[in-house]
């Protein structure tokens, strides 16, 4: 039971992994973080195996990471697509105003990610 347990860790770890390498990807790249985090295969590939692997975390302290983890990317979806809404409907004027809560989410995207990976090295629940 115990090497399962680590084997789910470890999964776990490697999502937040895959997330990071899509932040990094647009912290270093061309591309936005926001970008990166959203439309970047690694993120993408990562809320897949959250959804795959979802059940055998189940009643178990991993299933409040891969709770966040899903939580995060599907709440920056939200928040980016209210965003591109806000430039849509100001025609076009609002996307000077866009970019302070595009960079919001950024930051939020980057803390996600580092508090939940620093939770599940202290082997720790997420809470929200």
């Amino acid at each position: 039971m115990e090497q399962r347990s680590e084997s789910l860790v470890n999964w776990t770890k490697a999502i937040y992994a895959l997330h990071a390498f899509s932040l990094l990807t647009g912290i270093l790249g061309a591309a936005t973080v926001v970008g990166a985090f959203l439309t970047g295969w690694p993120s993408i590939i990562a809320v897949i195996l959250n959804y795959l692997k979802r059940s055998e975390v189940q009643g178990t302290w991993l299933e409040s990471h891969f709770r966040w983890q899903i939580r995060t990317f599907w709440y920056g979806l939200l928040w980016v697509s209210l965003c591109v809404l806000f430039v849509i409907g100001t025609l076009g004027i609002g996307i000077l105003v866009a970019w302070l809560p595009l960079g919001i989410v950024s930051i939020w995207f980057i803390y996600r990610v580092a508090r939940g990976w620093i939770a599940l090295n202290s082997r720790r629940l997420m809470y929200r």
